[in-house]
């Protein structure tokens, strides 16, 4: 795993990080869905597009060939403000983490781990006091990892985000 590189998004790779989250989910759904992303919806190409466009999609290459895809930002996409932090921020002073895939042959292999620490990292060296991102309840993996890195589990939370299958999502917290 020593030549992982982990960089912003290009422009020019939209479109392959974009089919890349397609083929995850289209694995996701023909399995367990943990995320409940939907095929073409969430995350889709519009969405690395965007966040490419901000500077906040980033890319996990593996002697080149891409194997992960996530976003960083401040962006916490919903009402953050009703969790139960440990310590009152306000936005922007947070990092939130969002659409971390792991390609499938890759999972269980450290790769989520290190994006966990790049996070870290990226957030210390940006002058952020915490990183907090939300997880589907019932998406185990997910919670392992975060919580195997260090981050605390703060209660599950209508974010107000509209979704009759997601009510709530669990939050976690990691501050730095």
């Amino acid at each position: 795993m020593e030549k992982l590189a982990i960089r912003l998004c290009r422009q020019r790779e939209a479109e392959a990080v974009g089919a890349f989250y397609d083929e995850v989910v289209k694995y996701l759904v023909q399995h367990v869905n943990w995320p409940k992303w939907t095929y073409k919806v969430y995350p889709s190409t519009t969405f690395v597009r965007q966040m490419t466009e901000q500077n906040s999609q980033f890319v996990c290459t593996l002697d080149g060939k891409l194997v992960a895809a996530f976003v960083i930002n401040d962006d916490p996409q919903g009402a953050y403000d009703r969790v139960n932090w440990s310590i009152p921020l306000d936005r922007g002073e947070y990092l939130v983490c969002h659409a971390v895939a792991v390609a499938t042959d890759m999972q269980n292999k450290g790769v989520g781990g290190r994006i966990v620490d790049f996070c870290k990292q990226f957030a210390s060296s940006h002058g952020y006091k915490a990183i907090r991102l939300d997880v589907v309840p019932s998406n185990i993996p997910a919670k392992k990892l975060y919580e195997s890195c260090g981050f605390r589990y703060c209660g599950d939370v209508d974010l107000s985000r509209g979704y009759k299958d997601i009510p709530l999502f669990s939050m976690y917290e990691y501050n730095l």
